[in-house]
Order: structure tokens, then C-alpha cells, then sequence
């Protein structure tokens, strides 16, 4: 059990963070969809970018492109989205993307990091269970994302008819 805390914790920090602050996790784990097709179509070029403008870029250099590509959108919507779920329900409910949204963050960001820290997370029994999950995580969290904003539609709606 020692050799998973930090995955453990890697995976219970995103989900705190989202849940004190009433973060919208549904658009959080759609952000880092957007940040994983950022890192597949984006990184290569950015990296190409930087290798005309320095001559002294590194591996350490590509992986932090990768990494800022992928956690950017994620941040911003976390500052935008920050106290917007408001209502007990809501917040029970935003649980379950709450989750998702953390282990999609775990499953995208630790190919990417540093080989002595990825090699180190890869290495526990918690990330082989979490890694043959992979595509439980993301079409769970995926449905769960989009139900959670199609209930808000709805809602929505309903108040603005109210007003009328």
C-alpha cells in the first residue's frame, strides 16, 4: 500500500481541489480532452517551433510543452468555472466527474512526465489497475460529463421559461 499513496494522492488532490472550490468537473474533463488532442496535434509543432527559435531544447523542454498543453485548458476552466455548481444535488452529483476528471488527468499526465517519475508511477500495482481501465474511464466519465451538462441545459431552460 505505501507504493501507491502517491498515485492515491495524485488522484484524491484533483478531486478535493474541484469539489471545495464547486468547480463544473464535467468541463474540466472535457478540457482535458481538449488538452490531450492539444498534446497529439499541437505539441509536435509547438516543439518544432521552439527548436528554430533555440538550438538548446531539450526532452525536458518537449515534456513541458506537452504538460502545459494538456493541463492549460483544464486550469483555465477551473478559474472560470470556480463556485459555479451550486445546490447540494449538484454538488453529490458532480462527484462522480469530480473522479473521472482526476483519473483522466493520472492516465494523460504520466506518459508525459520525467522518465524517473513516470517509470516510478508506472510501477505500482494501483496505476496497472488504473491503466487497464483506461477506456472505462474515459467513456464513463465522458457520458457522466455530458449527462451532468445536459441536466444544467434543462434546468436552465426551465428557469428561463419561469421568467417569462
Amino acid at each position: 500500500m505505501n507504493q501507491n499513496i502517491a498515485l492515491i494522492i495524485a488522484l484524491a488532490a484533483p478531486v478535493l481541489v474541484l469539489l471545495v472550490l464547486r468547480v463544473n468537473a464535467s468541463l474540466v474533463f472535457l478540457s482535458l480532452c481538449l488538452g490531450a488532442v492539444l498534446v497529439q496535434y499541437v505539441a509536435p509543432e509547438a516543439n518544432n517551433f521552439l527548436q528554430l527559435v533555440s538550438a538548446h531544447v531539450n526532452a525536458v523542454s518537449k515534456m513541458s510543452v506537452q504538460l502545459l498543453l494538456l493541463l492549460a485548458p483544464a486550469a483555465v476552466t477551473t478559474v472560470v468555472t470556480v463556485f459555479s455548481v451550486h445546490g447540494r444535488i449538484k454538488g453529490l452529483v458532480n462527484i462522480l466527474p469530480a473522479v473521472a476528471a482526476a483519473a483522466l488527468l493520472v492516465l494523460l499526465a504520466v506518459p508525459l512526465l520525467p522518465p524517473g517519475l513516470k517509470h516510478t508511477m508506472e510501477a505500482q500495482r494501483a496505476w496497472h489497475y488504473l491503466s487497464n481501465a483506461d477506456a472505462l474511464v474515459v467513456s464513463a466519465g465522458a457520458l457522466v460529463s455530458l449527462c451532468f451538462l445536459w441536466t444544467q441545459r434543462a434546468l436552465f431552460q426551465k428557469g428561463e421559461r419561469r421568467r417569462r
